[in-house]
């Protein structure tokens, strides 16, 4: 008989959840595939295509009292067949042989327990290491993930570290065992560009290295050129076309394929509105247009709506038992912002862009400075004096889900800041103001009396837009308020986004590490680097020809596909 050179078979794999005692909901639909052994193979499609249910079905770790896997659906790791196996082989085989990262590592890590403890609890527990042996190799996997100074970082807890470096350590519990097959679930959604690109060239290095196969899931076609050997691309359960990396960039065959790699915003040109899925599946959008295109930068006379000057704020942390010490986290920072632009704010995790974005809202004190808002200093005013202006300076937050109230209802959740702001002369005009702002971000009527729990998280989005608008801000703060999403939600939001400001001439700050979408939005774009501004210039020039070295690591880490 001769050996599969396939490490996993996935066959005919359906699996559906029960919503309720009469309803099932089929979210995988009898996909196979095939991910050969020293290979690394991307599972590529949108939010409810299956993908990560898929992989979580390779390591048995859907809900058992929700989950049916159906009759005839067949998962073969090394000729084993592990939907059959007891749950005690099955799980030694899928905590030592087949390992996973996910997509969050904060919630993933448990907050109360070392680092190191948490990778050795993984020695112990599958290679029988002793505690001084756990330490020891933990101590040679940090150095191997490229954690710094491992031998302090090994007596950290998460809290104390950063995403990235977060990131790394889920990686080196994974690898911990060596196992023959590594499945990465969204590993580097949420990670600054130059952190997502260590972590790729981490995960390629240690296949290589050690001979794995990776499953790599992610909705990021462009990210997944630079690693995978095949690629897999899924939508609503069923897989759409299967291939050669190489091949599925240069000629995908199928119209979704063409569609996902057409509606993430390019370097090269910057549509007047981003194609989005729909526009490809129903032959609105084809390739080879030439489309029209939007016109970028501030010019001397525009008006500037907010003038920022020498902006300051520090943190003050515990340092041993009576001590504390200053952290700087903004540095004198200085921009204005025209009426009817966008800033786009750059840079890594802790370069101090959220912080400033939540020092203009007054959510933080400024330590100096001044923000100079219809001729008044934020910075300067009282509590009571600055109560007007929240109607004026608006923010959206990144995460859509914690954002908004679970216990209220959308209708509720919008008519809230009207009432609180005295916006609308009774309940019954609040009330037709905010079907009006449901309608304006695409969401339909009834989505009034729902929960914010019924929508997805680009509608949910929409939402937390929405609630912004019913104080019709002139000034609105965008804090990654789409690196979270699908690329066609993405790019519906940033259409929504472009749409609003050109209809009530809003003013954006929008802060994000995704340089794609930033170049693709902004007018002007300011970078940032350990809380101090080191670049500003109209986004086309600063993409054209950036001058500090920093910018340019930046630019030369954006992910460019195959």
């Amino acid at each position: 008989m001769t050996e599969s050179p396939n490490l996993l078979e996935v066959r005919n794999l359906r699996i559906s959840f029960r919503v309720d005692k009469k309803n099932t909901f089929e979210a995988v639909k009898g996909i196979s595939f095939d991910l050969p052994k020293n290979a690394t193979v991307a599972l590529v499609g949108e939010s409810g295509s299956g993908k990560s249910v898929s992989s979580l079905a390779v390591m048995g770790l859907l809900p058992i009292d929700t989950t049916i896997i159906h009759d005839g659906s067949s998962v073969s790791f090394e000729g084993r067949e592990l939907l059959a196996l007891p749950v005690g082989e099955r799980r030694h085989i899928c905590g030592k042989d087949i390992a996973m990262i996910f997509q969050e590592p904060m919630s993933s890590l448990n907050p109360v327990f070392t680092v190191g403890f948490q990778i050795g609890e993984v020695l112990r527990l599958h290679m029988g290491m002793s505690k001084r042996q756990a330490r020891a190799r933990t101590l040679e996997l940090l150095e191997e993930v490229g954690i710094p100074d491992p031998a302090t970082k090994i007596d950290a807890y998460p809290g104390q570290m950063s995403g990235g470096q977060q990131q790394r350590v889920m990686i080196a519990m994974a690898i911990a065992c060596e196992p023959r097959l590594l499945i990465a679930d969204e590993p580097t959604t949420a990670l600054d560009v130059t952190i997502q690109k260590q972590i790729m060239e981490l995960i390629a290095r240690l296949q290589k290295k050690r001979q794995m196969s990776v499953l790599f899931i992610t909705h990021d076609l462009g990210l997944v050129g630079e690693i995978a050997d095949r690629v897999i691309v899924m939508r609503h359960g069923v897989v759409r076309e299967e291939g050669a990396a190489r091949q599925v960039f240069d000629a995908p065959v199928d119209a979704y394929t063409r569609a996902l790699l057409h509606c993430r915003p390019r370097l090269d040109e910057r549509p007047v509105r981003l194609p989005v899925i729909d526009d490809y599946l129903s032959g609105r959008a084809r390739e080879g247009i030439e489309l029209p295109q939007r016109a970028r930068g501030v010019g001397a006379n525009d008006e500037p709506v907010l003038v920022v000057k020498n902006l300051a704020k520090s943190f003050w942390l515990r340092e041993g038992l009576f001590g504390k010490r200053e952290f700087k986290a903004v540095k004198d920072v200085s921009f204005s912002l025209a009426r009817g632009k966008t800033l786009g704010v750059v840079g890594e995790s802790g370069s101090g862009k959220t912080t400033v974005g939540l020092t203009l809202l007054r959510l933080h004190r400024a330590s100096g400075g001044s923000a100079l808002f219809g001729g008044r200093d934020l910075v300067a005013m009282s509590d009571r004096e600055y109560q007007p202006y929240k109607r004026r300076i608006q923010i959206i937050f990144q995460n859509p889900y914690a954002s908004l109230n679970p216990r209220f209802t959308v209708g509720q959740i919008l008519l809230e800041p009207m009432r609180i702001h005295r916006i609308g002369a009774s309940d019954a005009e609040r009330i037709a103001t905010a079907h009006h702002l449901l309608k304006r971000v695409g969401l339909p009527e009834q989505a009034f009396y729902r929960y914010p729990h019924e929508f997805s998280g680009g509608q949910r989005q929409r939402i937390a837009i929405a609630r912004c608008l019913t104080m019709k801000p002139e000034i609105l703060v965008c804090d990654e308020s789409v690196s979270a999403l699908d690329v066609s939600v993405q790019a519906q939001v940033l259409n929504l986004l472009q749409d609003l400001q050109d209809e009530f001439g809003m003013s954006y700050i929008f802060i994000s590490h995704d340089l794609s979408v930033v170049r693709y939005i902004s007018d002007q774009v300011m970078v940032m680097h350990h809380g101090s501004v080191v670049e500003m210039a109209d986004s086309d020039e600063l993409y054209r020809n950036p001058q500090h070295p920093y910018t340019r690591s930046l630019l030369a880490a954006i992910p460019r596909g195959a």
